[in-house]
């Protein structure tokens, strides 16, 4: 029988009525992403999902590495499909993990019996496994406790199925089943990282950046699109806005107090996200904002910025150490482009002694100077919408 891929789902299985809402949604998200690797067909059973492709000209490990990027998922494993038969199992151990048995020291069979009609229980199926290869690889001795190979048989419904020990999926949510959010994307470490993070949680994001030409570089633009790229994998389908920004910043700097430029400035982004995300139906809008970080990100100026949104806003980096951050920045690949040396809007026009205690009447005090639907109706005319395409 072929290769496959299995996928063990994670808390998709404590869902009640509307887990199948669940279980399609990570189904087509899967087909989605595998389209690129060939014909392959998905489907459920038993609290697992399937990959089997459908041709020999599918690309086996590009499929395995996609599935492992895709959430709702706890383990992926490659697995072999046999016969529902003691002796099929061990010459399936012997023939497909052939490698692992010649290369370690010790070991142990795992069974799993979801059908129940199969002669043998669990315990005796691992057993007689163990035992017989036990005797046919010299090199290889049981050792239930701390194994160096731990070989899995799983007997479903329809076939039986053997591989090695899983690794871990991307866990979460499927995207989609949590409704849509607006993500504010700069050229750092934090933002991609928050957009991963509410994506791992199921939402379908939407990506809003402001861009400050001619202060700020069209190599700055392009990491920010790199880093949407980068993100594909993990988020699924991107859509980048643009938007322009400099206006809105010679404006206020020309008419509000340095300190409280960056205040002010936060502001208008939040109002620029809100407007575009209530036009794109989405429902909430994601920050990468991370609590006493910089000067903008005290309680007080979290307050004054979030004082012109009429939606929730997400911080799911709010509570984090920088190193934390920095550790899944480096997991999904987004950290080397986060560091390169190109200025964004947020490092234009910095005040040298920021507000970081500021209220918000008097930061509306302040921004009463502007005017704020008319900066707003003309950055948002100036948008420019880019569909971000995955690297293949």
């Amino acid at each position: 029988m072929t290769e496959m891929i299995l996928l063990k789902l994670g808390e998709l299985v404590l869902k009640g009525a509307n887990r199948y809402t669940f279980e399609d949604k990570l189904k087509s998200n899967l087909a989605r992403r595998l389209k690129s690797h060939g014909k392959f067909r998905v489907y459920s059973r038993q609290s697992t999902t399937y990959i089997e492709p459908l041709s020999d000209e599918c690309d086996m490990d590009a499929a395995y590495d996609a599935a492992k990027k895709v959430f709702g998922a706890v383990g992926v494993s490659r697995a072999k499909a046999c016969a529902k038969t003691k002796e099929a199992m061990l010459e399936t151990v012997r023939t497909y993990l052939a490698g692992n048995l010649v290369g370690e020291k010790t070991f142990k069979v795992e069974s799993k019996r979801a059908d129940k009609s199969f002669p043998m229980t669990s315990i005796q199926l691992s057993q007689w496994v163990g035992g017989e290869l036990d005797e046919l690889y010299p090199n290889l001795h049981v050792d239930v406790h701390n194994p160096a190979l731990t070989i899995h048989l799983e007997v479903r419904d329809y076939a039986a199925f053997v591989h090695a020990d899983p690794e871990p999926g991307a866990g979460g949510l499927p995207v989609g089943t949590s409704g849509r959010a607006m993500s504010l994307l700069s050229g750092g470490i934090d933002s991609p990282v928050a957009s991963y993070m509410m994506a791992k949680r199921g939402v379908q994001l939407e990506m809003i950046h402001f861009a400050s030409p001619p202060y700020t570089s069209e190599q700055a633009r392009e990491k920010v699109l790199q880093l949407a790229r980068e993100l594909v994998p993990w988020c699924g389908r991107l859509t980048v806005h643009v938007v322009p920004f400099a206006e809105i910043q010679e404006e206020i700097r020309r008419s509000c107090p340095e300190d409280h430029f960056t205040l002010i400035m936060r502001r208008f982004m939040m109002r620029l996200a809100d407007m575009l995300a209530q036009e794109l139906r989405c429902r909430a809008l994601v920050t990468g904002e991370n609590l006493g970080q910089v000067a903008s990100q005290t309680m007080q100026a979290l307050a004054v910025s979030e004082d012109v949104t009429t939606m929730p806003v997400l911080r799911p980096l709010i509570g984090m150490d920088k190193e934390e951050i920095v550790k899944i920045a480096r997991h999904i690949g987004t950290f080397d482009t986060s560091i390169l040396p190109y200025e964004d809007c947020c490092t234009v026009f910095t005040p040298r002694h920021p507000k970081t205690k500021p209220s918000v009447e008097e930061t509306r005090e302040y921004e009463s100077a502007l005017d704020v639907e008319g900066l707003c109706q003309r950055a948002m005319a100036g948008r420019e919408m880019i569909r971000i395409k995955p690297t293949l």
